[in-house]
């Protein structure tokens, strides 16, 4: 057994990955082998070459919707942050400005008493 400790969230997410890979495989088969049973003119050679490439080219396209997705995931990731960081900014302003008012009002009640 290796004995580097295994990090559970890297572990699981490896696992999904390949069962995401081997779902959009058997996607790719089974929309290949519902547009070549079209083809009835197609010998078994030509169909498997056309289920083949037609699985290749599911595959990349899937890949890239992946890749997008997670390109827009990133962004808007970045935009809430952002916007996160800039509402806890105000509200810490605020916390400090109604502290100060707080105390400044304090300081004015005990002057006039």
């Amino acid at each position: 057994m290796d004995e580097h400790p295994v990090d559970p969230r890297t572990f699981l997410n490896e696992i999904e990955g390949h069962l995401l890979i081997a779902a959009a495989r058997t996607e790719g088969r089974t929309a290949a082998a519902r547009f070549t049973a079209r083809l009835d003119w197609l010998t078994d050679g030509q169909r498997a070459e056309v289920e083949r490439h037609f699985e290749a080219e599911y595959l990349t396209l899937t890949r890239v919707s992946w890749e997008r997705t997670a390109e827009r995931g990133g962004q808007l990731r970045d935009e809430y942050e952002a916007t996160y960081r800039r509402l806890r900014q105000r509200l810490l302003t605020a916390c400090v400005l109604g502290c100060a008012l707080l105390a400044a009002t304090g300081l004015v009640i005990t002057a006039l008493t």
